[in-house]
């Protein structure tokens, strides 16, 4: 595991390598951010089954995911597909059957890594760097289509907090909606929050919206009263999750790159 860290801040960034026992066909395995530890509180984040146990595709901390669209020939008689930032997977048994390779770049405040893939007719050439600066961790991804087609990017961020001390969750800089469900409202302040605590099983809920910037979400955390996290991309679907142990928030990016053509994006979780 590699750690970056400040006077405020330590991140654990998982190693592509030696904690591949903790990585599957979910999330990706470059810059995978496994927790966040504030110098006077600990341990910042949380996941599905934290603190108790830990399981691959539930996941702990900071990660994200290029998992829900794997690229494969519309022709492919096989169950192998690429999936960014993971490998060639089997889809039929959800299995790992090529690990894609990463190079690191590791200094005090930032870890970079970079891997090439090909499969098919698809290649891609993806940099992710996880920063911290003061109070602030910075998840920086860059892809290049280097393939002769067009490559979709569909990818999302899924950040487990622990749950706060008050109902309220998170708060949006962007009008939402829902339907009547039994997890979630939203209350007069804005913030979306949880709804009979507490709670003996997990709530997804997609948000209606129609997001014409970049999007901000102020979150409610029990150590640290509030946080937030700024995103430099206008979300497509986004649905919210929650559990007994976590909450989560999963703004999707989704794109397409012709031949040759790269994109980037960020996100500043702010502690």
């Amino acid at each position: 595991m590699y750690r970056i860290e400040n006077d405020d801040l330590t991140i654990s960034i998982l190693d592509p390598v030696t904690d591949q026992e903790r990585m599957g066909t979910r999330y990706c395995t470059g810059g995978y951010i496994f927790q966040v530890a504030d110098r006077i509180h600990g341990d910042l984040m949380s996941g599905p089954t934290y603190p108790d146990s830990f399981n691959i595709f539930d996941g702990q901390g900071m990660p994200d995911a290029f998992n829900l669209r794997p690229l494969r020939e519309p022709t492919a008689t096989d169950p192998l597909a690429l999936i960014l930032g993971i490998g060639v997977c089997d889809l039929e048994y959800n299995a790992v059957m090529a690990w894609c390779d990463w190079n690191v770049d590791v200094k005090p405040s930032r870890v970079t890594m970079t891997t090439q893939q090909e499969f098919g007719g698809f290649a891609a050439d993806i940099e992710r760097t996880v920063s911290v600066n003061g109070r602030t961790v910075r998840s920086h991804t860059r892809v290049r289509n280097t393939g002769r087609g067009t490559l979709p990017i569909y990818w999302f961020p899924h950040p487990f907090y622990p749950h706060p001390d008050t109902d309220e969750l998170c708060k949006l800089n962007l009008p939402i909606c829902f339907p009547e469900n039994p997890g979630y409202e939203q209350a007069p302040s804005g913030f979306i929050r949880r709804k009979g605590w507490p709670w003996k099983e997990g709530y997804y809920q997609v948000l209606d919206h129609n997001a014409a910037y970049p999007l901000i979400i102020i979150q409610k955390h029990p150590l640290l009263g509030q946080v937030s996290a700024t995103c430099s991309y206008r979300p497509a679907f986004f649905p919210i999750w929650g559990n007994d142990r976590t909450f989560s928030w999963e703004p999707f990016l989704e794109r397409s790159l012709a031949a040759d053509q790269e994109t980037t994006w960020q996100i500043d979780y702010d502690f």
